[in-house]
């Protein structure tokens, strides 16, 4: 291979790369219809601007910013946009990743779909009932469903369990 040649095959993969940021998970969802649908100005009323950002635009929040890491009291973390029971408190676990990692979501909670944003092939975890953007799903997780949940926290609220709301943190 001569250098024209290298730089052409170059060229040829940053042109891809590109593409592939474009069409990312935000143009795969385009055309769905979900139970919960709201105006862009509606979303960004109601939630907050980095929940906004991985919510709406399928953004990450920075590893290890969220206070659910150290979350370990009973109860169940809901969809920050629309309130969905998405995982229960018993499914989570550390998985030193600096998100919040559950093995299974609750039935009917979630929807998956392929991401292939920024060159890689992951599968997005997203709401079942808003549609909104939680994270991502790995084969390296837990037993007994081997799957590692990884959500980011700002796309999440903790419910507490009945007999633990004024327990602290």
């Amino acid at each position: 291979m001569n250098r024209r040649q290298t730089l052409c095959a170059g060229a040829s993969f940053l042109g891809l790369l590109a593409a592939s940021r474009l069409a990312g998970p935000a143009s795969a969802q385009a055309g769905k219809t979900f139970e919960v649908t709201k105006t862009e100005a509606e979303w960004r009323r109601i939630l907050s601007p980095a929940a906004y950002t991985v919510l709406r635009e399928h953004g990450t929040e920075r590893a290890g910013t969220s206070p659910l890491n150290k979350e370990k009291r009973a109860g169940r973390f809901v969809c920050a946009g629309c309130d969905l029971p998405l995982f229960a408190s018993e499914t989570k676990f550390e998985s030193g990743t600096g998100w919040p990692s559950f093995y299974q979501p609750l039935p009917e909670a979630i929807g998956t779909q392929t991401d292939t944003a920024y060159g890689m092939r992951r599968t997005e975890v997203h709401c079942r009932r808003c549609g909104g953007h939680l994270g991502h799903v790995f084969e390296d997780g837990p037993r007994p469903t081997g799957l590692r949940y990884c959500m980011n926290g700002v796309a999440l609220r903790f419910e507490p369990a009945a007999d633990q709301k004024g327990a602290a943190l």
